[in-house]
């Protein structure tokens, strides 16, 4: 099969190679999938810098999330027949024309859906229903800040929190995606390269808090989030893309301490709390839950309730333009990679 491995660490134009590799086997537990799409994310970016500690070595595979039709399965796995079209979680592999994945995280999907709705559902919105209704509790009312909401999970979150009737403030780097954050129903979009976005929520609430802040960014960013949150409030960090934004070692340095230092007894007399998320962690040592919340937003999506937005769709041979695009900031909603 063909594959797209990261060779080299650095700029998007030099890091890939295509090769002509064995395919996988699959253990007792998987399902072998010929890829149809594969989509990119931010911690891809991350791994192709050098900057994911999680991915593997180079030469790399990588990808989170495809869709395609069971090619094979192992003796453990039901409920699964070759030829069912499928959207999967991948524990790094994803870039191939042949992909395993865990028995939990491969979803029976319609033939009628979109190979970039798919690859959205599976990462970026199961990602969001996790962070919302298991870690973070959303609630009808809550006061709901999303940073980076014009991005995949962003775009999800936001969703996930209307859904719940929640008041939901965005923040993003453009007016172009102020105006992408107002279509999908965000009530307050601050764009954070213009205003403050501490000092617009303060105003906009008053003496009140927020109830729930999602963060991708990292370093200073939840340093001032923390800040906003009211009694009972939650911080849920699942990123540090902040880290992308210096090269150097005391930048990184500087990125880390800007986070703060924080005690339980701050969490204890203030009633605010912080939650930290690894999706790759949870789908490793705990992939039930996940198949859980993976199942509950294809239903979410076939019901009309969400509706993934793909912002970009490339060929393998366009691999590396379509990091660069993610990488930009530029993007919207879901980039995906089609064979």
């Amino acid at each position: 099969m063909k594959a797209v491995y990261l060779v080299k660490y650095g700029k998007s134009n030099t890091a890939f190679e295509i090769r002509e590799v064995d395919t996988p086997e699959v253990s007792d537990d998987q399902v072998l999938i010929k890829v149809e799409a594969f989509g990119i994310n931010f911690a891809d970016v991350m791994a192709r810098l050098g900057l994911y500690k999680g991915a593997p070595p180079l030469p790399a595979l990588l990808g989170y999330e495809v869709v395609g039709h069971v090619e094979k399965f192992g003796s453990n796995v039901q409920n699964i027949k070759v030829g069912d079209r499928v959207s999967a979680m991948t524990h790094f592999g994803g870039y191939a024309e042949y992909a395993v994945a865990q028995k939990e995280v491969a979803c029976v999907i319609p033939e009628s859906m979109s190979a970039g709705t798919a690859v959205a559902l599976a990462t970026q919105y199961t990602t969001a229903y996790f962070l919302s209704y298991n870690m973070a509790n959303i609630q009808e009312g809550d006061k709901v800040l999303v940073h980076a909401a014009a991005g995949g999970v962003g775009t999800a979150l936001v969703q996930m929190a209307l859904h719940k009737k929640c008041l939901v403030f965005g923040t993003c780097s453009s007016s172009a995606k102020i105006d992408y954050l107002r279509k999908n129903g965000v009530h307050h979009p601050i764009n954070y390269l213009e205003k403050d976005f501490v000092s617009e929520i303060r105003t906009l609430l008053g003496t009140g808090g927020l109830d729930v802040i999602f963060d991708p960014v990292g370093g200073l960013s939840v340093r001032k989030g923390y800040k906003l949150l009211g009694a009972g409030g939650r911080l849920v960090s699942y990123g540090v893309s902040s880290m992308n934004r210096t090269k150097s070692i005391l930048g990184k340095i500087r990125v880390l301490a800007q986070f703060g230092i924080y005690h339980p007894l701050q969490f204890l007399s203030n009633s605010r709390g912080m939650i930290g998320v690894n999706m790759l962690k949870m789908g490793e040592d705990n992939p039930e839950k996940v198949a859980i919340a993976m199942k509950a937003v294809i239903a979410l999506a076939q019901n009309g309730i969400i509706k993934p937005f793909v912002g970009g769709e490339f060929k393998v041979a366009q691999m590396a333009k379509a990091h660069e695009y993610l990488e930009s900031r530029k993007s919207m909603g879901k980039i995906v990679v089609k064979w």
